[in-house]
């Protein structure tokens, strides 16, 4: 098959929906290259997937101007499917170009999550607009929409007025950076990491809700240090506000810009890992820490209870107390962490990336016909 995708965030997002692209791409290209694969994308940068050289990239003049770059992937890109002969395009990240519904190449798009539309206060009324108009397109557009989780999918019924016959749901994959034994002590020492912590992966947000798990902590009066990592956003001044009246900056660490790599050694030398979001789509970092057999706190809400299976502690993300029970639980009973690591890593092994695009193969295959 020749299959196109929409590959900026690959190219150009260093987490997140970059992930979830590189994630995919990568594994197509490891477990299916027979296949031949067109990476559309305004830019492009060297070495970011694996064998990038084995992908065939289409990209306007590296001279054009920002504005033309984007007019290009906005409105120009459905031109460019057609005279590549696609079989299928995949829109990795929420949007497909305008114009693909009159080209007859059968498209899949990728909705991961209508927070935009749940939360429209952490949004700007522009963004707002932009984002649900593109969304909108796609849903519309596409041949075959793809939701990470079942919650996604419930949101585009309900929010897009999409067909729900119409939406295929699959969970994404991890990195398969998380299966692999990381270099743990290299990591220690680079990142100066006690040699016991509990860890927060993710964006430092308010809808992440990070603040609960220092009063949780402070709830049980544990010495455990924290470890946040995730980029930091306005809601920092709140947690910082709240470190400094309790007077606990030598127990809470915050990190940003991990590499996956040194990321799995700090789950993998993490005493648990804690998502306490009070909304997500999916919630990758749950089975990233079960593939890197540190146990998981999670929130009972949301997908995330669609996530974790049985194989994590679920709480309420607004009950500070039962959260600090938990924790306090996981740290002094051994068995009871030991079961969580087992559970954990069998839950991730559904996650894995050869599983993902087995299922995204079958689907290409299917609406390609």
């Amino acid at each position: 098959m020749k299959i196109g995708f929409d590959a900026k965030r690959a190219f150009l997002n260093t987490s997140g929906l970059g992930n979830y692209s590189r994630n995919a791409l990568n594994a197509l290209g490891r477990y299916y290259a027979d296949n031949e694969y067109f990476l559309f994308s305004p830019e492009v940068k060297v070495a970011m997937l694996e064998n990038q050289d084995d992908f065939k990239i289409v990209a306007p003049p590296k001279s054009d101007s920002k504005l033309k770059k984007s007019y290009w992937r906005s409105f120009q890109l459905s031109g460019e499917l057609k005279k590549a002969e696609l079989d299928v395009f995949h829109g990795l990240s929420n949007e497909l170009p305008k114009g693909i519904h009159k080209t007859n190449v059968p498209s899949v798009v990728t909705i991961h999550d209508l927070i935009f539309i749940r939360y429209p206060q952490f949004y700007k009324p522009f963004d707002r607009t932009i984002y649900f108009n593109k969304v909108k397109y796609a849903c519309s557009a596409a041949t075959t929409i793809l939701a990470i989780s079942q919650q996604t999918k419930q949101d585009i019924i309900d929010f897009i007025g999409a067909e729900p016959e119409k939406i295929e749901v699959i969970h994404q994959a991890i990195s398969p950076l998380f299966f692999k034994q990381a270099d743990t002590k290299r990591a220690k020492e680079k990142y100066n990491l006690p040699d016991e912590f509990i860890l927060s992966v993710g964006t430092i947000e308010e809808r992440k809700n990070q603040l609960s798990i220092i009063k949780a902590v402070l709830a049980q009066d544990l010495k455990t240090p924290i470890v946040f990592v995730g980029n930091p956003t306005s809601y920092c001044n709140d947690i910082h506000k709240y470190i400094a009246e309790k007077d606990i900056k030598e127990q809470v660490i915050f990190l940003k810009n991990i590499p996956e790599k040194d990321l799995a050694a700090i789950y993998q030398l993490a005493s648990l890992s804690i998502y306490i979001s009070v909304f997500e789509g999916f919630g990758l970092p749950v089975i990233e820490s079960m593939a890197c057999a540190c146990p998981v706190i999670t929130s009972n809400v949301s997908c995330l209870p669609e996530t974790a299976g049985d194989a994590a502690v679920l709480c309420s993300p607004e009950n500070v107390e039962e959260l600090g029970t938990y924790v306090q639980k996981i740290l002094t009973d051994t068995d009871f962490r030991d079961e969580l690591i087992q559970k954990g890593k069998a839950r991730a092994n559904e996650f894995h990336p050869e599983k993902y695009v087995k299922k995204l193969i079958s689907l290409y295959t299917e609406i390609s016909r």
